[in-house]
């Protein structure tokens, strides 16, 4: 009797322990109370990126042989999303979890020096490192990576497709990062950006907390490399990523999970444009200890593409 009793235990203890992919999916709570700026997408649409995400992974001659979270972003001017999911590969069935949307601003053409954000699947890998906003003013009061102690993160260079001229195809530095959460933030949903794809400032911080991009930061963490860069507070999951996988829909209107932006009219003062500044509007002032407690370093003037 004893004996029966234990395997029935054994038996309840065991059905409660969630499997990997349970677990993976579990992030979806986490992004509904951490991430404020979020889209309702329905099941329809979360199927027909998941068929998106597989072709442009097949297009790169991608195959994903194990668990890990993907961001999706859409750069159609009437969408302007990214989704983030979790795949797990031996999944017999629903391979794909959604875990939440928010609106973003991808490349305007239009302007000189402004580029029209690429399609593709994007590596995150440590040939380009990643650096933190330093929050600094640009001629037009503007913070373009965010706040101070944002992560840039950092895709280097890949060619695009220039939005002024004839539209020839030019080199320019693929960032994802936040924006300025007082004047650039409210347009998200609305192509802004000259490239680059600007995300909201909670959910910079939850890929940034959780490592969701960081399997190359991962694999180095292992052999004892240091990055000054990784947060002390992050807490990363098991199941890091290394690719953005940018599409387009081909969406003719906008969908209603997906709204547009309030118009805001007012501009902001235009000031002096600094001597040293970067496209993005960060300038590259003095180092300075930041709210994560990592020391900022000074970074190069290439952050093209905003």
């Amino acid at each position: 009797m004893k004996k029966i009793l234990l395997c029935i235990v054994l038996l309840l203890a065991a059905s409660a322990i969630p499997s990997k992919a349970e677990d993976g999916a579990s992030l979806a709570i986490n992004f509904q109370q951490e991430v404020d700026r979020r889209l309702d997408v329905p099941q329809v649409a979360q199927a027909r990126y998941v068929e998106l995400l597989e072709a442009a992974l097949s297009k790169a001659e991608i195959l994903i042989s194990t668990a890990q979270y993907i961001l999706v972003v859409d750069r159609n001017p009437h969408v302007q999303a990214i989704l983030l999911y979790w795949l797990d590969p031996h999944a017999p069935l629903h391979r794909y979890h959604f875990i939440g949307a928010s609106p973003v601003s991808t490349g305007r053409p239009g302007e000189f020096d402004h580029f029209i954000t690429p399609l593709g699947v994007f590596k995150k890998t440590l040939e380009y490192n990643d650096y933190r906003a330093e929050g600094t003013l640009n001629g037009y009061g503007i913070r373009g990576l965010g706040r101070k102690g944002m992560r840039v993160f950092d895709f280097g260079w890949v060619q695009a497709e220039q939005g002024w001229g004839p539209g020839r195809l030019n080199q320019m530095r693929l960032l994802l990062h936040a924006t300025d959460p007082d004047k650039l933030e409210i347009y998200l949903g609305k192509v802004k950006s000259k490239g680059c794809v600007r995300i909201p400032t909670t959910l910079d911080n939850f890929i940034d907390r959780y490592g969701l991009l960081d399997a190359d930061y991962e694999q180095a963490l292992e052999i004892s490399k240091k990055f000054w860069v990784l947060r002390p507070d992050r807490t990363p999951t098991p199941w890091s990523s290394r690719y953005l996988v940018i599409v387009d829909s081909d969406s003719y209107s906008r969908p209603e999970w997906s709204p547009e932006p309030v118009a805001v009219t007012k501009k902001p003062k235009s000031r002096k444009t600094p001597k040293q500044s970067s496209v993005h509007g960060s300038t590259n002032s003095a180092p300075t200890q930041e709210s994560f407690g990592i020391k900022l370093r000074r970074v190069p003037a290439i952050e093209v593409g905003q």
